[in-house]
């Protein structure tokens, strides 16, 4: 049997990175009644001294060191590039201030380029991915309830000892979330599908239909505004992705390109036969029904 939860329990949590699933995850353990001592540091402090001023840390640390000293769980929380730059640090310049016994993790949505930097630098490295978030970032719009109910991928680099894999899937517990191991290209290659390439996709319907500029609009900068005007609920639905941080996006992006073109190529042939019934049946509303009804039961399917 493994570690209870109240044995996994780490007594100092240090966050490297501090906005919406840092802030979320200090949140929600204060909020479900958790003792451990919650640190963080981020390159401005913004984050940290929120939090610090919300309740929900207990310190905003001055260094990366600072905040790691004596820590026995390290969460990285920003940026896959930020996340990879970290663990170079880890591995070199902050290798003495990790504890003895520390597991390190972190958050980011993409695992196997993660993975493979823990393994290079040898840490005791468990990749993490909640799959819960928000278009917006930062501390202020986290909340304690984002990870309530939501998987949590649990993604060991070879370094992780089981110890350090029950640290991780406690935090996960801890604030709501079901913790899945995965192995690394799986978690890539499923997250591709139901992730990254609706990121591509809604970033692309915005280039279709509004351009990159006004310069650039497909009907001239005066058919967006009037565009705009009608859009509702289903454009804002299809396009919210679009709206997220940019470098954040570029990160998911630039660390699973192969697994997000395979399955835009699949999206494309998909869009290529819808393209092909409109253009050689306009009128056949029946099959259109049809290929609409197929798609919605897909989504029902238990």
């Amino acid at each position: 049997m493994g570690p209870t939860r109240a044995e996994a329990a780490p007594r100092r949590i240090a966050f490297l990175g501090f906005g919406l699933i840092g802030g979320s995850i200090a949140l929600a353990l204060r909020e479900r009644g958790c003792t451990s001592t919650l640190v963080a540091w981020t390159p401005q402090g913004r984050g940290p001294a929120a939090g610090v001023a919300a309740g929900s840390l207990g310190e905003a640390a001055a260094s990366p060191a600072d905040a790691i000293r004596d820590a026995d769980l390290i969460v990285l929380a920003s940026t896959v590039q930020w996340v990879l730059q970290a663990l170079r640090d880890l591995a070199g310049p902050l290798r003495t201030s990790i504890a003895a016994g520390a597991t390190i993790t972190d958050v980011a949505s993409t695992k196997s380029r993660i993975v493979e930097a823990g393994d290079a630098g040898s840490l005791a490295f468990v990749g993490g991915h909640p799959m819960a978030g928000r278009e917006t970032s930062g501390f202020e719009a986290a909340t304690a309830d984002l990870f309530i109910g939501r998987p949590w991928v649990i993604a060991p680099a070879r370094g992780a000892r089981e110890a350090d894999v029950a640290r991780v899937e406690w935090l996960a517990r801890a604030v709501g979330a079901t913790p899945v191991r995965m192995a690394p290209g799986d978690h890539d290659r499923i997250v591709a599908a139901i992730s990254h390439v609706p990121l591509v996709v809604a970033a692309a319907l915005v280039e279709a239909v509004a351009g990159t500029s006004a310069d650039d609009a497909p009907d001239g900068s005066r058919g967006w505004i009037e565009a705009r005007t009608l859009a509702a609920s289903g454009w804002a639905g299809m396009t919210r992705l679009a709206s997220g941080d940019p470098d954040m996006g570029a990160g998911i992006l630039a660390t699973n390109a192969a697994e997000v073109v395979g399955r835009l190529r699949d999206l494309q042939r998909v869009l290529d036969s819808w393209i092909d019934d409109l253009e050689r049946r306009p009128g056949d509303g029946n099959h259109l029904r049809d290929r609409l009804a197929a798609a919605r039961a897909r989504l029902e399917e238990p």
